[in-house]
């Protein structure tokens, strides 16, 4: 279980940091990171990061229909992951 805890936090890294580019490059006109990344990150075992970022960054909180999308992609790496386990 260490492998997956493991993965579980280099992902929620890399989707923090993700989030944290986008946000920067909302706030400064540039060119934003598609919503279908930041989702496809957190369905990648990313998602604790997804969530820590757009708490303390304040990011993608009131857009509705991206909540719906993330807590969807949220239950869908919780069961994959349950699934997965029940395996081994």
């Amino acid at each position: 279980m260490l492998w997956l805890a493991s993965f579980y936090g280099v992902a929620s890294v890399a989707c923090f940091i993700t989030y944290a580019v986008d946000k920067s490059a909302a706030i400064h006109r540039r060119q934003r990171i598609s919503e279908r990344t930041l989702l496809l990150l957190g369905l990648a075992c990313g998602w604790p990061g997804g969530l820590l970022a757009q708490r303390l960054l304040r990011h993608k909180t009131s857009k509705t229909p991206f909540q719906i999308a993330y807590w969807c992609s949220v239950a869908a790496n919780l069961a994959a992951v349950w699934w997965l386990c029940t395996l081994y």
